[in-house]
């Protein structure tokens, strides 16, 4: 039993490019397809959670793919952090898929939606392959393939504005894919591996003779996988592509795929390099500084936006500064409330972009003036947009605030008090910007004027699924405690 349940991180991949990339070409029927891959998804995150399950009563493991053994085959490890990230990507993405049934089609064509399905089982399998792989090339391979399916599911709706959010994707990404590869690129010159494991122990050998050609190639992964993350400055491409993309698509480049570099990054960071040495050179240095103006900066571009979705795609760039200013602190807590964040984000940003998608679809309009009042019209979905617009502000109990609080102790504890003032900033401009949102949608007698109560409210088992994705969100900030103990503990064997 041990055997087969160590096999589920591939079977999980497997399954997804077997039936849900390439079985679905071959489907005609609509309802088939839809019930296929909300199958595929459901079985893929009961697998994560099962992962998950054993990995908290068992320990890691490492899985090899193959007959032929690290370094020259491919091999997964599996520890706390995976089978976390895992299980919120597959849950995500499942969550996604169930609301896409009912909205999916009244965003594009109703012949690109297999289309769209397959796109996101190719997505999932990629951003999988990235969390779980201890092989630096296989993990650029699966970078490659997510970012590919990702312009997919922004052109998807076939638009000239998606077209060009797309295409801006795509050349920043190549840009970060070529900075990326050149990295590789030199550490193989200098270990002549492409396992994580056996190219740590050639740096740690070789680190006195060539630690200039180690620094250049560490700079390079880090501005190629932050262009892929969207970290600030480099975050052009992402207010485009989550404002113009359909809405499931929007949750899902917000909440997943944006993580996956930074899960890549990590690895890299700590896998590879290690951290004595990435502790002497300035690279956490660099990431306090991008992820403190990606706090500040995001959240201002944010509160000056007109359109909701673009206030929110803003937002992610503010909340990306916390997960690069928690790996830059250096400390345990710091990569752990990181990693914490990631989920805590990937939960809540998904549910705020699919309740927006809501108020899109129900009243045809766009700008934030217009929405006032829509909590008469839509009261259950502006209740889930007011919950994670409250996490994202830092309500106690919510997971938003247990990642600002923990930042705030892991900055005490590096030393570097004045980051507190960062955090406290960044909190206030959140509550600026969706306040005023939340205020206007359910008070003032102007307007509430005209409206009809639950007039515009999609059927509540249309919601369920947003439903579902905020109730775990909440979840995740009263067991806070447990996650973060269960983080923690994958980051003491790193």
């Amino acid at each position: 039993m041990s055997q087969l349940i160590q096999l589920f991180p591939l079977l999980s991949i497997l399954i997804l490019l077997i039936f849900g990339a390439f079985l679905t070409p071959l489907l005609k029927r609509k309802k088939i397809i839809l019930k296929l891959h909300i199958a595929i998804n459901s079985l893929v995150t009961a697998l994560s959670f099962i992962t998950l399950f054993y990995v908290a009563k068992f320990g890691p493991f490492v899985f090899q793919i193959g007959h032929y053994p690290a370094p020259f085959g491919i091999v997964f490890k599996i520890g706390p952090i995976e089978s976390s990230i895992g299980l919120m990507f597959s849950f995500v993405m499942t969550m996604v898929m169930w609301y896409s049934i009912f909205s999916l089609e009244k965003e594009i064509k109703e012949k690109r939606v297999s289309f769209f399905y397959i796109l996101n089982s190719l997505l999932l399998a990629s951003l999988l392959g990235i969390v779980y792989t201890s092989d630096i090339f296989n993990g650029y391979v699966f970078l490659e393939v997510s970012t590919l399916a990702a312009c997919g599911i922004i052109i998807v709706k076939d638009k000239k504005e998606n077209i060009k959010a797309a295409i801006k994707y795509l050349l920043l990404s190549s840009l970060g894919s070529g900075l990326v590869l050149m990295g590789i690129a030199f550490i193989y010159s200098i270990s002549g591996h492409l396992n994580m494991t056996y190219i740590h122990g050639e740096i740690i050998a070789a680190a006195s003779d060539k630690t200039n050609l180690l620094l250049i190639s560490l700079i390079l992964f880090t501005i190629g996988l932050g262009i892929k993350s969207a970290m600030f400055p480099m975050h052009v491409w992402l207010p485009d592509a989550h404002t113009n993309a359909p809405s499931p698509s929007s949750a899902i480049l917000s909440s997943l795929v944006i993580k996956a570099p930074v899960v890549f990054l990590i690895k890299i960071y700590y896998l590879v390099y290690g951290i004595e040495f990435i502790s002497n050179s300035n690279v956490f240095e660099l990431l306090l500084i991008f992820g403190g103006f990606g706090m500040i900066m995001g959240s201002l571009f944010a509160r000056r936006q007109k359109i909701l979705k673009r206030l929110i795609a803003y937002s992610s760039v503010a909340q990306m500064g916390y997960i690069f200013l928690g790996i830059g602190l250096g400390n345990e807590l710091g990569l752990t409330i990181a990693i914490y964040h990631m989920i805590a984000h990937g939960l809540t940003k998904s549910s705020l972009f699919l309740s927006a998608g809501s108020f899109i679809e129900q009243t045809g309009f766009k700008n934030i003036e217009d929405f006032k009042g829509i909590g008469k019209e839509m009261p259950v979905t502006l209740g889930i947009f007011t919950l994670s617009a409250l996490s994202l502000i830092g309500i106690p109990v919510l997971p938003g605030f247990i990642s600002k609080w923990n930042l705030a102790l892991a900055s005490i504890e590096s030393g570097k008090i004045y980051l507190l003032a960062i955090i406290l900033i960044s909190s206030l401009l959140n509550a600026v910007y969706y306040f005023p949102i939340i205020i206007n949608g359910y008070f003032g007698e102007d307007n509430l004027d005209g409206k009809v109560f639950r007039s515009k409210s999609k059927p509540i088992k249309e919601l369920i699924p947003v439903i579902i994705l905020s109730l775990v969100m909440v979840a995740v900030g009263f067991l806070s405690g447990s996650v973060i103990n269960f983080i923690k503990s994958g980051i003491s064997i790193m």
